[in-house]
């Protein structure tokens, strides 16, 4: 059953959204103070999010994608100040260097820096932290600081 087409209201202003990138997932989050009626529509390369917030402004958002998603697995959650929107990508370990297709930047959206992290090279530092590990407990298991300290000498009794 397909859900019911959401009409840009007349009267209407958007969020401020914030969004990072992930491999796997692009998430963004809408910033809506108690927000009531939210209805939110993903489609594969645009989505829209209408409510209206505690002051009962009517808050909507549309945007087209600067990827196709899959949108069965996009999934959104409503809080008490946010909107969290998390869009599974179609070409996962593929950068979105902006969020729409549209160079032209949008003034409500903005990267959420907080949770930016520059992933593409993740894998390579994630294995040399392993071999690093795999190093000092090599190193531990061949040297004496490997045994078992003998703790006999400690008492229950004093």
């Amino acid at each position: 059953m397909n859900k019911p087409k959401i009409v840009r209201p007349e009267e209407s202003q958007p969020a401020q959204a914030r969004w990072f990138d992930r491999k796997k997932y692009v998430t963004i989050n809408f910033m809506v103070q108690k927000p009531k009626d939210v209805q939110v529509d993903i489609q594969t390369d645009k989505m829209v999010l209408c409510c209206k917030n505690d002051e009962d402004d009517v808050i909507y958002n549309e945007l087209y994608f600067y990827e196709k998603v899959l949108k069965h697995d996009c999934r959104e959650k409503v809080f008490d100040r946010s909107i969290n929107v998390l869009l599974r990508k179609v070409k996962p370990d593929y950068a979105w260097p902006r969020l729409q297709r549209d160079e032209a930047k949008a003034s409500w959206i903005c990267v959420d820096f907080d949770n930016w992290r520059d992933w593409e090279h993740e894998e390579d530092e994630g294995k040399e932290e392993y071999d690093r590990y795999m190093d000092v407990i090599q190193e531990l298991a061949t040297s004496n600081k490997g045994k078992t300290p003998d703790m006999d000498d400690l008492s229950d009794s004093d």
